[in-house]
């Protein structure tokens, strides 16, 4: 047998179907096997290739193994002299494979190869040949020295970006969507290495070959097109973190570990971390920067107006008078959410303008030496309720896409969790209530088998699964469920991993009124919306907490820490509070909490994964479940103690239950 093709599938059944159609038309002629290894797909992948493949091999994992150890099991049921191990989100052209053949057969001193690969939309994918990531080669892709310089032959040679894509040359490594090896290489060097969970096997995997003796080739003569990251986008993976770890077991295994490469791969890193950071508070920052200086022009405005010239207060006043007001307005959109959660919104930044002006004009009485005009005041108030919205509606205006211009101006980009009755119905009404604001963007599916298909003229976009990710391409401001599928758990699970995206998450309620916050309640004819809004995830209950810990922290770690740790040093046995106590050092760095659920809480969500405490708080030393623990409390009774006490957070509930902690403690 000449050729084995093994494709490594994960939820991508669309793209299968279509790469499996132009695999099995570039093998006419060719003696050879397809294998498709299925990495414990939910989407309907395995019943497709049962009824419209079935002479294709399949194997059908329980669980998701990763690419590399799912490649593995296909190559250890491969019968061909070559093997090819090509990507699921792939089309191959009606030669490739015959190209690539008789490029092997000539070239005995290849052990591997790849072809050319496109993107979409035609033009080259850089991955399809690269340099290994030594350490200053993985330092100019981090920090993004690569892509600024990509025609030098210093900054450009992770991707070989200097050198011209339509010639056939060696190279150090080829991309992983497209290998090309042969069955002897496999032999002597083995498989692909399984520590890498998804990226950089295919970069050890060359390394290892180039070491080995045999050669690494691009060839240019033939082409495939790679629909790059399907299965990513359809998992709710950090595909960003996975590829800088992949990238330091690369380097790790493979070079010097010395203290100048580890250092410089984690200074690169860290770089690239913070660049992320501020591009994801860039906006808000600069919302709240064109905030203040409104505010500080308005000022100057109402002084024209009012007396006939600019800079009328005394010179010693302006570094007060062009502060506070602007940090007052400022520190109130923030409290409000208006550059958080309700980007954008004209009732919050409204309400923002007439709160931050009750409170200037209050600090007038307080402050009599800065109380030159309250006319003044109230004329900035009066341009600043126009202007701050203004510049808000004009953004909506300007910066709407050509795709989304049929839509309200004013519209929250929503997604309706629920694809059953109840979210049909909500559909409607939300259709019918213009004057609402919600433009549903499309449904999110409770699993991942419709994805892509249609109900009631709306998209199924993705499953809970990956909400994160389509949170993220669809800009999407408001998640309503409307489903009695998910336990309140999914739903905690799915806010957890979504809390750090600037999203309103809203419940219709049915049964599940144990999740419903404090917050008001829209009614849309009989459909309430709750707003799902616990006291622990707001601003300023996070700044105090954080204020408690640390406070809290540092006075237990000086009067009470060295007897625990003595005590337990010297084999005394501990109370388990007192057990706590010995985790204090972790409190401080911001790892766990004095109050909150205990580890031993988490909850599992029905994919299976354990359910974050993103949103019920980090884990407490101390809390609501462990001062009411007895040997039979149930497990739902744990999770309403823990659903509670993020609901009702506040300084006064900590420092009751810190209190109520070191009573018992005293106690037994």
């Amino acid at each position: 047998m000449r050729l084995s093709v093994i494709i490594v599938n994960y939820n991508v059944r669309v793209f299968l179907e279509s790469a499996l159609i132009s695999v099995q038309k570039a093998m006419r002629g060719i003696s050879g096997e397809i294998i498709v290894v299925d990495n414990a797909s939910d989407d309907g992948s395995v019943e497709m290739m049962r009824s419209k493949f079935p002479d294709v091999k399949l194997i059908a994992n329980e669980r998701n193994i990763g690419f590399a150890a799912a490649n593995n099991v296909g190559i250890k049921k491969s019968r061909g002299e070559y093997l090819l191990c090509i990507n699921p989100d792939t089309l191959v052209q009606e030669d490739t494979l015959r190209v690539m053949i008789g490029f092997m057969d000539q070239h005995l001193e290849v052990g591997l190869a790849g072809c050319k690969i496109l993107n979409p939309d035609g033009t080259l994918q850089l991955a399809c040949r690269r340099s290994f990531p030594t350490p200053w080669v993985a330092f100019t892709k981090i920090v993004g020295l690569s892509t600024l310089f990509p025609h030098s032959k210093i900054f450009g040679r992770y991707n070989l970006s200097y050198l011209n894509a339509d010639t056939t040359y060696e190279v150090d490594a080829v991309s992983g969507s497209f290998m090309f090896v042969r069955r002897t290489v496999i032999d002597q060097v083995g498989v692909l290495d399984d520590q890498f969970f998804m990226y950089g096997e295919d970069l050890d995997w060359c390394y290892r070959i180039k070491k080995a003796g045999w050669k690494i080739y691009y060839v240019h003569s033939t082409q495939i097109i790679h629909y790059k990251g399907q299965s990513v986008r359809r998992s709710d993976v950090d595909d960003v973190k996975l590829f800088y770890h992949a990238m330091k077991l690369f380097v790790r295994k493979h070079f010097s570990s010395g203290v100048v490469s580890e250092v410089a791969l984690r200074t690169g890193i860290a770089f690239r971390g913070w660049i992320a950071f501020i591009g994801k508070v860039s906006k808000s920052l600069r919302a709240a920067t064109l905030d203040f200086i409104i505010v500080n022009i308005a000022l100057l405005l109402s002084e024209f107006i009012w007396f006939g010239e600019f800079f009328h207060f005394p010179t010693y006043a302006y570094p007060v008078t062009t502060t506070i007001p602007g940090l007052t307005i400022v520190l109130t959109m923030y409290a409000l959410g208006v550059y958080t959660k309700r980007k954008y919104s004209i009732s919050r930044t409204v309400s923002s303008v007439a709160i931050g002006y009750m409170i200037i004009s209050a600090l007038t009485f307080f402050f009599k030496q800065y109380g030159f005009s309250r006319m003044v005041v109230i004329i900035s108030g009066v341009i600043n309720l126009v202007l701050l919205p203004g510049w808000r509606v004009l953004s909506r205006i300007i910066l709407r896409s050509p795709e989304h211009r049929r839509r309200s101006l004013f519209g929250r980009r929503t997604l309706i969790v629920g694809t059953e009755n109840s979210g049909q119905e909500l559909l409607r009404k939300l259709r019918v209530r213009i004057d609402d604001g919600y433009d549903v963007m499309g449904f999110i599916d409770i699993n991942r088998k419709r994805i892509g298909e249609k109900v009631a003229g709306v998209e199924i976009l993705g499953s809970i699964d990956n909400i994160g990710k389509v949170i993220q391409e669809h800009k999407a401001s408001e998640v309503i469920f409307s489903t009695d599928s998910l336990s309140y758990m999914d739903i905690l699970s799915v806010i957890g991993r979504s809390r750090t995206r600037a999203v309103n998450f809203r419940l219709v309620p049915t049964s599940l009124e144990v999740i419903i916050g404090k917050t008001h309640i829209d009614e849309l004819d009989d459909i309430p919306l709750v707003d799902i809004d616990y006291n622990i995830d707001r601003p300023m209950n996070r700044l105090s907490k954080r204020l408690f810990d640390l406070v809290g922290s540092a006075a237990l770690f000086v009067s009470v820490y060295p007897f625990v740790f003595l005590k337990h040093r010297f084999g005394k046995s501990l109370h388990e509070f007192g057990r706590e106590l010995l985790l204090l050092p972790k409190v401080f760095r911001g790892e766990m909490s004095l109050v909150g659920p205990p580890e031993s809480s988490q909850e599992v969500s029905r994919n299976g994964s354990v359910v974050s405490h993103a949103y019920l708080g980090k884990v407490g030393l101390t809390g609501l479940v462990q001062i009411n623990y007895r040997d039979d409390l149930r497990p739902e009774e744990v999770e309403k103690y823990n659903v509670y006490y993020a609901k009702n957070q506040s300084l006064m509930l900590d420092l009751e239950i810190v209190v109520k902690s070191f009573l018992l403690f005293m106690k037994r």
